[in-house]
């Protein structure tokens, strides 16, 4: 990284800091990812025990990420709660259409806002960076409707910025693929489900016992799966002794087709089939200006 680079990025981070000191006491919407991470160490430096992390669980979080958000908020100091949400229970989230996300956030602020009744905290934050501004994102419309804070858009902070800060920071996270949460998975217009997000929990599991980092398994209309991964891992997936255990970990996870996108992997490729207009609208409504 350049000098220039470096200067740049430390001004953010301490205007990051500073942001959040004036916040007064925080809830930080804590998933473990990256984003969230460098909120909580951002708020921790900030503010201390002033902050708290709260790691909302569900049946789309994905085996080993409770676990993995637990470690990474020891490393970091902060103080760590966890909660369950139920956002299964809604038929407008199960009913999965575009907006599926905008109920999930509900239901996690709406539960993050009764910690703030509590007088736990005295406002909620998010991880949500600038690159999140241009992308189909109906959580940032609950956010913005619950008065949700997103220090990293606010303080210009880019994807980039956020993992060579937490790079700089030592957080093992810094390198963390993006893991939406398992409901993202399910094409639009198919029902989301406990099982249904079991399996796919499970045949990404598989993928990864086999060395893989980036990989999505989506799951389509009678119980087919589409694999997605690099496309210079393509060629690994479909050799015959890889190809056949696949196979068999999917069918005995539930899948009854075994599909291997030649496109390789595109996040959010789900959203291909979401017509431009609603698109534009869902951008539109929320971006939220630093």
């Amino acid at each position: 990284m350049s000098d220039l680079a470096d200067l740049e990025l430390a001004s953010k981070r301490d205007r990051l800091i500073e942001l959040l000191r004036g916040m007064g006491r925080v809830v930080v919407a804590y998933s473990g990812g990256v984003d969230s991470a460098v909120v909580a160490k951002g708020a921790f430096e900030a503010l201390g025990d002033g902050a708290v992390a709260v790691t909302a669980v569900s049946d789309s979080l994905a085996e080993g990420e409770l676990e993995a958000a637990i470690e990474l908020a020891k490393k970091i100091g902060i103080r760590h709660q966890v909660i369950r949400t139920d956002e299964f229970a809604n038929p407008q989230y199960a009913r999965n259409n575009a907006d599926r996300c905008y109920f999930c956030k509900s239901e996690l602020y709406d539960r993050l806002s009764q910690l703030v009744d509590q007088h736990i905290g005295e406002l909620i934050v998010s991880g949500a960076n600038a690159d999140d501004a241009g992308d189909h994102r109906p959580g940032l419309r609950a956010a913005g409707e619950r008065g949700v804070r997103h220090p990293l858009q606010e303080c210009g902070f880019t994807k980039a910025d956020v993992r060579a800060l937490a790079r700089g920071w030592d957080l093992p996270a810094w390198d963390k693929p993006a893991s939406p949460c398992l409901s993202s998975r399910v094409a639009y217009g198919e029902e989301v489900t406990p099982e249904r997000v079991k399996m796919i929990d499970a045949a990404e599991r598989k993928l990864r016992d086999l060395g893989l980092r980036v990989v999505r398994v989506r799951y389509h209309k009678g119980d087919l799966a589409r694999i997605e991964v690099p496309v210079e891992e393509l060629l690994k997936l479909a050799s015959i002794e890889i190809r056949e255990g696949i196979v068999a970990a999917f069918r005995a996870a539930g899948f009854q087709y075994v599909t291997l996108d030649l496109e390789g992997f595109r996040s959010g490729s789900l959203n291909a089939v979401i017509p431009i207009q609603s698109l534009e609208r869902s951008i539109s409504a929320t971006t939220i200006k630093p």
